[in-house]
């Protein structure tokens, strides 16, 4: 595996950016910064950075396999192509992300991301290191046996991603009517919210269509400020706290469950209701 400017470059760029943006708090008095906080996703960034293609090796024989048995192949020469290819990493990526939220497995590294408690751009790049070994691309693999390139998915995913960085942030209020079709800075604030009528809302990547399909839309509101972080906060900065605190929490349910249905709560349900009740 080789490791390039390919993962130098893009550190670089959210650097200079949250740079921008601090200048801007500063300016503006508006938004918040923690050096501390922003050391320690800058930490675990590069950890993800290097981690992540490991995980990545994982699934590459099982996409292959998919691959070889898909049932049509899409062209991706025109632009129908495309469009389905976007359209359909954005609904597969929805999914994904609603999971983080409501399966513990995969909130465990999703948590991670959630962690921060000041939204700023440096938030953005605070990526669980376990969410790919944990099986996050298995979401994804309907994409391939429908017939789209396993490149081109890992692709557009990308892109969906980079996209994502600029909602991050304070400094971006409201976008007039593209509200309705996109995920903006207002959208994704929401989402990092844990005032409980912000809980578990906005989980779109580009778009905002499909939670205002499925029921998962929650429009920010002027007269309550989103509150960031975890429910239960972490209360660390140290980067292995943050990376693993909740796979220990898991882990720690599991050894304690005293029947499967309590061990499956443990691993499977929703993060709120995975911990056995106390007297069971």
């Amino acid at each position: 595996m080789k490791y390039d400017n390919s993962i130098v470059a893009p550190l670089l760029l959210v650097a200079a950016l949250a740079m921008a943006e601090y200048a801007l708090i500063r300016r503006r008095a508006r938004g918040s910064w923690d050096w501390r906080e922003s050391g320690a996703s800058l930490v675990i960034s590069v950890g993800y950075q290097f981690l992540a293609p490991l995980g990545t090796l994982l699934w590459s024989g099982l996409y292959h396999w998919v691959w070889a048995r898909r049932l049509v192949t899409v062209p991706l020469d025109g632009v129908s192509g495309v469009v389905a290819l976007v359209l359909g990493v954005e609904f597969f990526y929805y999914w994904y992300h609603r999971a983080s939220h409501e399966v513990r497995w995969f909130w465990a590294s999703h948590a991670v991301h959630h962690s921060v408690e000041h939204l700023n751009l440096t938030a953005a790049y605070r990526l669980g290191w376990t969410s790919t070994a944990a099986g996050a691309g298995l979401f994804f693999l309907p994409m391939v046996w429908l017939g789209f390139e396993p490149r081109a998915v890992f692709g557009v995913l990308a892109a969906n991603l980079v996209y994502q960085l600029f909602l991050h942030t304070e400094q971006i209020r409201r976008l007039g009517p593209l509200e309705w079709i996109l995920n903006t800075p207002s959208h994704h604030r929401v989402h990092h919210g844990s005032n409980a009528g912000y809980l578990d809302a906005n989980y779109g990547g580009i778009l905002i269509v499909f939670d205002r399909m499925f029921g998962t839309f929650v429009p920010e509101r002027e007269d309550v400020p989103c509150r960031y972080g975890l429910v239960v906060p972490v209360g660390s900065n140290h980067p292995l706290r943050i990376v693993f605190h909740e796979w220990g929490r898991m882990l720690r349910d599991l050894r304690n469950a005293r029947s499967l249905r309590q061990a499956g709560a443990a691993l499977f349900a929703r993060p709120a209701a995975a911990q056995p009740p106390q007297g069971e």
